[in-house]
């Protein structure tokens, strides 16, 4: 099978680069930046620069590439994140215009399916505490997370519905590993060992997560499966913000957190994030096992934190 990777160098395209030729696929991986595009070539995989605004660029580079599959890992989240400047509108357009032009660029040149990363933490905080993928999203969250929201509904909409394209969603859980704001020298970990990483309230938000092999593994599972739809990509073990953040502090040995009422927190990061903490919802697996065929080999962040951050 011939694989366009759109977003190739980000924290779940290297491992999928790696993952696809692994096992036999001819890639083309898309990245807007030229230094990226030489890691992509040193993993084994062709490399294109492209921004996914540049309708006809795009287009040309699909085309070129001649696939048979397109994955959609775009994003534009900054490293680290200001909860107080709108760090998600960038993604946010991305993941309406970006998709538009790049389900575009895959029907022109006659791929038949597209594989599109989306997130599971944005149900909405009503009902039982672990959701499926039927479970109702979370439109009127608070800025910042309401437009986001309504650009991921957009974007699996489109992928959903494209004419000609057997259309895939994964929604996948908060990534940890390599790359990412988790790792040991990612943002999340320079906050917690600052102990500015706290439980917020009673922590009794729900967070799910995924190891970014294991994101890569389902997104393979998925190109190389004849089932359609949207499936949710976590771990087996949704967990309460008051476990999963003693347990990352200790794993990356830092100091245990503090603990900040809900109100304090809103006035630092705002209401949205403040709330997530003690109303978020996670996210079950069963259905990507299930259809997808797929296990993650990091079963819970639990093990996962203390191998890959040890």
């Amino acid at each position: 099978m011939k694989v366009f990777v759109a977003g190739a160098s980000g924290a779940v395209g290297r491992p999928l680069v790696r993952q696809l030729i692994a096992v036999g696929h001819e890639v083309t991986g898309m990245t807007r930046r030229e230094d990226r595009a030489e890691e992509i070539r040193v993993a084994g995989a062709e490399a294109v620069v492209c921004d996914a605004f540049d309708a006809e660029g795009l287009r040309e580079s699909v085309v070129g590439a001649a696939p048979d599959a397109v994955v959609h890992a775009l994003t534009a989240i900054p490293e680290p994140i200001d909860w107080k400047a709108d760090p998600l509108a960038a993604t946010n357009r991305v993941r309406i215009e970006g998709t538009r032009n790049l389900i575009g660029a895959a029907r022109a040149a006659d791929a038949r399916r597209i594989v599109a990363e989306s997130v599971a933490f944005l149900y909405a905080p009503r009902g039982g505490r672990v959701k499926d993928e039927e479970a109702e999203l979370f439109f009127e969250a608070p800025d910042p997370f309401g437009p986001t929201v309504d650009a991921l509904a957009d974007m699996e909409h489109q992928v959903r519905e494209a004419e000609r394209i057997d259309g895939v969603v994964l929604r996948f859980g908060n990534f940890y590993g390599p790359g990412t704001s988790f790792a040991a020298d990612g943002s999340q970990a320079k906050e917690a060992r600052r102990r500015r990483l706290p439980v917020v309230g009673k922590g009794t938000g729900i967070f799910s997560f995924i190891h970014v092999e294991d994101a890569a593994a389902a997104i393979v599972a998925a190109l190389e499966s004849e089932t359609v739809g949207t499936y949710n990509v976590v771990d087996d073990e949704p967990a309460p913000m008051s476990e999963w953040v003693p347990a990352y502090a200790e794993a990356i040995g830092a100091k245990p957190p503090r603990r900040v009422p809900v109100w304090l927190a809103g006035l630092i990061v705002g209401r949205g994030v403040a709330r997530n903490a003690v109303e978020l919802r996670g996210a079950s697996n069963a259905k990507a096992k299930r259809e997808l065929g797929w296990e993650p080999r990091n079963p819970s962040w639990r093990q996962g934190f203390r191998e890959a951050l040890g």
